[in-house]
C-alpha cells in the first residue's frame, strides 16, 4: 500500500520551480486553435500567493503573461489611516491588494478598489503611480474638455507637493479584503502616526469580494435553525469535521469543532485545523455565551516557571499586553486562542516574525533593533529566565480566562478586575445597535 504526499499548493519562490508548474492545453483567443497555458502558484516572501500564467500558441505566436492574486480573504476588511509628515514617512513600505482603495482627504483624491492590481511598493512609490496615471492622457483631455484638464493640473501638482515632502496629508487604505498593510517602523510598539480599525463588510462589499451576501447566508441559516436545535444536546459530546482550506498553503484541509467546558468558567467553542501538507496547525476558539454584561482585565504576575504552564483563553475581542516589553496587541489580532501562556507568547512571536510582512530583512537598522530587544525579551519570558513579568488580557467582551491555580480559593498571582465598558467599546462589539426587546412588533407592523 503506498502513501500518497501531500505538498503544499503555494511554495515559495527557490529558484528551482520547474517540476511545480502545472500544464494545460486552452483555447488561442488570437487564432481559435489550441495553445498551452503553464500555471505556478508560488509566494512572493513577505506578499503574498500569486498565480503566474504564461501562455504560447504554436500556431500564430500569440503569447500572453499574467498575475493573479490568490491570497485569502480576512474574515473583516480594514481601514489604515496614517497620518504622513516627513521624508522618512514617504520610504515607509506598503502592501496594497487589487481589493484596496487609498485617499488623502486633503486633496479629495482617490484611487478607487479594483482599478490597479495589488503591488508591493511605498508610499512614495503610490503617489508616483498615481501622478503618471492622471498625466497619462492629459494632452487629449486639454483638447476634448480643458476645464477637467485643468482640475486634474491642480490635483498633479498637489500630489508632486506630497510626492516631494513639501506638504503634509493623510493617507487612508481601505481594503475590504484585510490583505493590505503599511509599515509600522516603531514595532512591536504602536506608531503614533497610524491607526487600524477592522471592520464588517457590508453585503455589497461581499458582492465586490465574489463572497455569499449576508442575506443568502442568513437564508441558509435559517432553512438549517431547525436541525441544529436539534442537534444541540449531542454537539458538546462529539467533534464535527468539515473541509476547509489551510491558512498556510491554501491546501485542502480539514477543521475539527467541539464545545469544551472550561472549568470556573464557561463553555467554549474550539475548532482545530491540521494541513497533511505543510503541517501546519492552528486553532481558534469563540465564546459559547455570548457578551458578558461587564469588561474584564486579568492581570497575571509571573512568579514561577511553572506560571508558564497555565491554561488561557484569549477570545478575539482581546488585548494582550506585556508592560515590561512596552507592548500590546489589539483585539482581533492573534484571534481566538485556547492554550497555554507559554503558547500564547510563543503566538506572538511566531506572528512578529511571519505575519507582519515588514518585521525582518531589508528593514532599516533602528526598526531591526527594536525587533531584537522585544524577541530578546519575550524569549526570557518563555524560557522562565525573566520572572515578576506582569502579563495582561484585557477584554471587553468578558471571554477570556487564565487559569487560577488555587481554584476555588482567590489566586494570588492573578488580580480579576470586572468594569464598564466605554460607549466605543460597545460601539466596537456592536451592542450600541443591538435590540434585544420589542423587535418582534417592530417586524409585524
Amino acid at each position: 500500500m503506498t502513501t500518497e504526499t501531500k505538498e503544499p499548493l503555494f511554495r515559495d519562490i527557490d529558484g528551482d520551480e520547474g517540476e511545480n508548474v502545472n500544464t494545460i492545453e486552452s483555447l488561442c483567443m488570437s487564432c481559435e486553435e489550441n495553445g498551452t497555458t503553464r500555471l505556478l502558484l508560488t509566494r512572493i516572501p513577505f506578499f503574498k500567493e500569486i498565480i503566474l500564467m504564461s501562455f504560447e500558441c504554436p500556431h500564430c505566436g500569440f503569447t500572453n503573461n499574467e498575475v493573479q492574486s490568490a491570497g485569502r480573504i480576512q474574515e473583516k476588511g480594514s481601514t489604515i489611516t496614517l497620518s504622513v509628515s516627513s521624508p522618512k514617512d514617504l520610504n515607509r513600505q506598503v502592501v496594497k491588494s487589487d481589493a484596496a482603495s487609498f485617499t488623502i482627504p486633503e486633496l479629495e483624491f482617490e484611487s478607487p478598489a479594483f482599478s490597479q492590481k495589488g503591488e508591493l511598493n511605498t508610499i512614495e512609490g503610490l503617489l508616483e503611480r498615481a501622478i503618471t496615471g492622471l498625466e497619462e492622457h492629459q494632452p487629449v483631455r486639454k483638447i476634448v474638455d480643458p476645464v477637467l484638464a485643468a482640475k486634474i493640473d491642480e490635483i498633479v501638482s498637489q500630489l508632486k507637493k506630497c510626492h516631494d515632502g513639501k506638504m503634509n496629508f493623510t493617507l487612508i487604505l481601505d481594503d475590504v479584503s484585510g490583505n493590505s498593510f503599511i509599515e509600522n517602523p516603531h514595532a512591536p510598539k504602536d506608531d503614533p502616526c497610524m491607526t487600524l480599525v477592522q471592520y464588517m463588510r457590508s453585503t455589497e462589499q461581499d458582492a465586490s469580494l465574489g463572497l455569499q451576501s449576508a442575506s443568502e447566508d442568513a437564508t441558509e441559516e435559517n432553512t438549517a435553525e431547525k436541525e441544529d436545535e436539534d442537534k444541540d444536546n449531542k454537539v458538546t459530546d462529539e467533534v464535527l469535521n468539515f473541509p476547509t482550506n489551510c491558512s498556510s498553503c491554501n491546501a485542502p484541509a480539514e477543521t475539527r469543532m467541539k464545545v469544551v467546558a472550561i472549568p470556573h468558567f464557561k463553555e467554549v467553542i474550539i475548532m482545530a485545523t491540521s494541513c497533511d501538507a505543510c503541517g501546519d496547525k492552528t486553532n481558534e476558539v469563540k465564546s459559547g455565551s455570548g457578551i458578558e454584561p461587564k469588561g474584564c482585565r486579568l492581570t497575571l504576575k509571573i512568579t514561577d516557571p511553572e506560571d508558564l504552564n497555565r491554561d488561557v483563553l484569549k477570545s478575539e475581542t482581546c488585548e494582550v499586553q506585556i508592560p515590561s516589553l512596552d507592548f500590546v496587541t489589539h483585539a482581533g489580532t492573534l484571534g481566538g486562542r485556547f492554550t497555554t501562556l507559554e503558547g500564547l507568547l510563543t503566538n506572538i512571536k511566531e506572528q512578529l516574525q511571519s505575519v507582519n510582512p515588514f518585521g525582518f530583512g531589508d528593514s532599516p537598522a533602528l526598526f531591526n533593533s527594536q525587533m531584537k530587544t522585544f524577541l530578546t525579551g519575550i524569549d526570557k519570558i518563555i524560557s522562565g529566565e525573566e520572572l515578576g513579568v506582569e502579563i495582561i488580557l484585557d477584554d471587553p467582551a468578558g471571554n477570556s480566562y487564565i487559569q487560577n491555580l488555587y481554584a476555588p480559593d482567590p489566586d494570588p498571582e492573578l488580580e480579576v478586575f470586572h468594569y464598564q465598558r466605554s460607549k466605543e467599546q460597545d460601539d466596537e462589539l456592536g451592542i450600541s445597535d443591538m435590540k434585544t426587546e420589542g423587535y418582534e412588533e417592530d417586524e409585524k407592523s
